[in-house]
């Protein structure tokens, strides 16, 4: 009996001194004043210095669309006139060559940065010319204007916003603009960025009148000029198809904007 008790007394103070090394502590608990981490969202900075409306949060759909169309048609029109220009020294050169006569060397300088900027050849004679000829043509301004508005979501997008681009052109040159958040692996593409409003729609008009896609369209507009017709948006459209992935679906869209805002479009 002796003897048990001493092993149990023995098995207890070996148990006490050992326990420190037994016992895991509980780990004490996070302050309950401690917060989730909260990550700011990062403000993207636009490229340009540009002051654009805050159209997101303008509540009055009718100015929401006042002001988008009164910000973007003084470069539509101003586009529409230097190209008419442009389209006006074409014609005058190609006169002259139906007549026999020589294009004069004042003319030449011209011409040349006519072709190279519609990417033709810049060699002044009648075959490029009947090519530019085709090419320097006005884009009816109530076309400009409603696919700057679906393109850019009203001004609200991204691409509209930091970049100026509200008709969703792209460029292949790392750098050249903003890289889509959504861009497939393996692509290389970026969306166009512009330091102005001028540039934006510029660059809009030059790929319509260049791009091999919308040939079609530039067929009807020469097609019209020859009928000595009107060119109408809603004739042109059908030469867009190419534009979206939608297809005919966006050329349907295209034609709804353009009925139903129609008022906007005037001077």
């Amino acid at each position: 009996m002796k003897l048990l008790i001493r092993l149990l007394a023995i098995t207890f103070f070996a148990y006490m001194l050992a326990s420190p090394w037994l016992l895991k502590p509980e780990l004490p608990a996070q302050d309950e004043q401690v917060a989730e981490q909260v990550i700011e969202p990062v403000v993207e900075k636009p490229l340009h210095d540009v002051v654009l409306p805050d159209f997101a949060n303008m509540t009055n759909v009718q100015q929401r669309k006042q002001a988008f169309f009164d910000l973007l048609k003084p470069y539509v029109i101003a586009e529409n006139q230097r190209i008419l220009k442009q389209r006006e020294i074409i014609d005058l050169a190609l006169t002259e060559l139906e007549l026999g006569f020589d294009i004069p060397s004042s003319q030449i300088a011209s011409l040349k940065t006519i072709l190279a900027e519609y990417k033709i050849e810049p060699v002044v004679n009648e075959e490029n010319l009947l090519v530019a000829i085709k090419r320097v043509d006005l884009i009816p301004r109530s076309m400009v204007l409603t696919q700057a508005a679906n393109e850019s979501g009203w001004g609200t997008s991204r691409f509209a916003r930091i970049g100026l681009n509200f008709f969703g052109l792209w460029c292949f040159k790392e750098g050249c603009g903003m890289v889509p958040n959504k861009r497939n692996a393996g692509s290389n593409h970026e969306v166009a960025a512009f330091k102005t409003l001028e540039q934006s729609v510029r660059a809009y008009f030059r790929n319509i009148n260049t791009h091999p896609a919308y040939k079609q369209l530039r067929d009807l507009r020469q097609s019209n000029r020859y009928d000595e017709q009107l060119i109408l948006a809603e004739k042109l459209l059908y030469g867009l198809e190419s534009y979206s992935e939608r297809g005919h679906e966006y050329i349907e869209e295209l034609n709804q904007m353009l009925i139903t805002n129609q008022r906007y479009f005037s001077d």
